[in-house]
């Protein structure tokens, strides 16, 4: 088991897999969405670093297939089924009681403005942001709260969560796996020895374009949603 050196292990998902594996992995990924405090936790890295273990992960948890496919094919199903459940327990706490969330103080785990974006987001770009969301950092820990606020369609919801999660896990994992084996086999390069570099790429590809839209883009009025009210039998 990994020992737990300083607060920067938290930013690096292999402290992650290798403390707990593929339950923790799972956990993780619920957490960001279902509880809605993991957004501060590697979501994007996690599942590309994961896609480079994939058949460890597997293996030590179930026994591999004896499939590179078919472990990497396991992860990332489960990894997308975790995000599924987290989305909906988002959704449905939006629903009963997302709109006190406007009223709520400010804390170290919560703040009201990434409520106010992933409003923004939500209403600009309509169903579509559940499956554009699971890319963007932040986003998609509010943006499922968000959808059960304004009282989305249930099914319209799941359908579209259904198709980001699978999107979102597949994709990740299984560029993390296949470019590993490319990396090695044509460059003689193991991604295993360059995984702070892939992380710092990661998180710059995905929190840049938010950074320069919080430091650039038009300021938001987050005030008009201080009184707002929700009807509660809105469906």
């Amino acid at each position: 088991m990994e020992d737990f050196n300083s607060w920067k292990d938290l930013l690096n998902p292999e402290f992650y897999i290798k403390l707990g594996g593929f339950w923790l992995i799972l956990f993780i990924i619920f957490a960001e969405t279902g509880l809605f405090v993991g957004f501060f936790l590697p979501g994007d890295s996690l599942l590309f670093v994961s896609g480079i273990y994939s058949i460890d992960i597997i293996s030590a948890t179930f026994g591999s297939t004896g499939s590179d496919f078919l472990d990497t094919f396991i992860l990332a199903s489960a990894v997308a089924l975790a995000a599924i459940i987290g989305n909906e327990v988002g959704y449905y706490f939006g629903r009963k009681a997302g709109s006190t969330l406007y009223k709520k103080q400010d804390t170290w785990l919560f703040k009201k403005k990434y409520l106010y974006q992933a409003h923004d987001f939500f209403e600009k770009n309509g169903a579509l942001a559940i499956i554009m969301a699971r890319f963007l950092p932040v986003v998609r820990t509010f943006t499922p709260i968000v959808a059960g606020i304004v009282k989305m369609d249930k099914k319209d919801f799941l359908r579209d969560n259904i198709i980001g999660a699978v999107l979102w896990s597949f994709l990740l994992i299984f560029a993390g796996h296949y470019l590993d084996k490319l990396f090695i086999d044509q460059f003689g390069i193991d991604l295993k020895k360059k995984l702070e570099l892939i992380i710092i790429v990661i998180v710059l590809i995905t929190t840049v374009p938010v950074i320069i839209k919080f430091l650039f883009g038009k300021k938001e009025d987050f005030s008009k949603y201080e009184n707002h009210k929700f009807d509660e039998d809105e469906e």
